[in-house]
């Protein structure tokens, strides 16, 4: 098993930033690949971003290409979504997830029913 935690979410102004962290316990976290998800109120989940486990591979939505970076620190079992130029139809519940890439090739990292555990969510707000 492993336990998600998501925090840094918050009320800002459109332009702003915010970083959102996702602290994993349990197994080993540099076994695992992780997804950023949002989703509003009457939506389906939405893929932002996702890290593999291993040589900083990247992948981010056209949505939020160069304003979204995720990056990863093994030691601290912690994966850091910044957020920067956000605007208001960012708003949404972020969603952390997490899929152990160890036991063989894992491909459609923006699919959300790839992932085998997910936190609770963060609440990001953007005001006008």
């Amino acid at each position: 098993q492993v336990q998600l935690v998501e925090s840094g979410g918050g009320l800002v102004q459109a332009g702003g930033s915010l970083r959102l962290s996702c602290t994993a316990s349990g197994r080993t976290f540099s076994n695992y690949a992780v997804g950023w998800f949002r989703q509003v109120p009457g939506k389906e989940r939405e893929f932002v971003a996702a890290i593999r486990r291993s040589e900083g591979i990247t992948y981010n939505a056209d949505s939020v290409k160069g304003r979204y970076t995720v990056s990863r620190d093994n030691a601290l079992s912690t994966v850091y979504l910044q957020m920067n130029s956000l605007r208001p139809e960012d708003t949404a519940v972020y969603y952390c997830a997490a899929v152990d890439e160890t036991v063989g090739v894992v491909a459609g990292l923006d699919h959300p029913g790839l992932y085998d555990y997910w936190g609770q969510g963060t609440q990001v707000t953007v005001s006008s």
